[in-house]
């Protein structure tokens, strides 16, 4: 149904129209590749048939078409200080139907579209059919694990001490001990260690048993956790708390 080889090759002739030398823009290729990767993983496990398979795939591939554009014009991944990159991926792919770069036939263009539009929202829009709604949480689902990886590796690397010496917030240490996903209000300033710990209350809002497996198996909350050393013993323990919360979520959710 989908040539996925030829869906890889035009995302990469697209984003040559964009400063590749920069890290963190090269980076989103790289992201895109294994979003794409771990979508499949997830459909997989859900018995879908080999089309919905490659559908899930190609979501993940273009989940993120918009983030190149939205640094581009404002030097920021943040969508609360530019535009919503899920809205405006879903613009990009209808303009002159250039979504029929990727898939010729028609058929499944709404699930693309409402899957890459609600992928970034705090929570899935309602009114969506039942297969929309499964592919949506597909690639939130797989976009979040991934988030993870990059949370445990690439995030804080070189700004680990600024993490460290960083107070949690009450009301983000409230919300996480309350099992919420954490939302990122526009105007409210988060320091490090509040972004790390709404990172790691992403484990609220995973809809798969397959993504709760694959993120106990590449043990991420521990990962993100133990690249700090915390100096001050009441963050210390609060953050083995938060630890201990999330890994318990983990595993009753398996």
């Amino acid at each position: 149904m989908i040539d996925l080889e030829k869906a890889k090759q035009e995302f990469k002739k697209y984003t040559l129209d964009y400063d590749l030398t920069i890290a963190k823009v090269n980076n989103k290729i790289d992201h895109s590749f294994r979003v794409m990767e771990i979508s499949k993983q997830i459909a997989q496990e859900q018995n879908l048939t080999e089309d919905g398979i490659e559908l899930a795939e190609l979501i993940g591939l273009l989940h993120d078409i918009a983030r190149f554009e939205q640094y581009k014009q404002y030097k920021t991944f943040r969508d609360v200080d530019s535009i919503d990159h899920g809205d405006y991926g879903e613009k990009i792919l209808k303009q002159n139907q250039y979504i029929r770069k990727y898939i010729e036939i028609a058929d499944y263009d709404n699930i693309i579209l409402k899957a890459i539009r609600n992928h970034n929202k705090f929570e899935i829009e309602q009114g969506l059919s039942q297969e929309e709604e499964l592919f949506a949480k597909i690639i939130r689902d797989a976009d979040k694990i991934d988030i993870y990886y990059e949370a445990a590796e690439m995030f804080w690397k070189d700004a680990k001490k600024i993490v460290e010496n960083s107070k949690l917030s009450p009301e983000i240490e409230e919300q996480f001990n309350n099992r919420n996903t954490i939302k990122r209000e526009k105007g409210v300033q988060l320091n490090e260690l509040d972004k790390m710990v709404l990172t790691l209350s992403f484990i609220y809002d995973i809809n798969f048993m397959e993504s709760f497996h694959i993120i106990k198996d590449k043990d991420y909350i521990n990962r993100i956790i133990n690249q700090f050393n915390f100096s001050n013993e009441e963050t210390k323990q609060k953050i083995e708390n938060i630890r201990k919360i999330a890994n318990q979520f983990l595993e009753i959710n398996q």
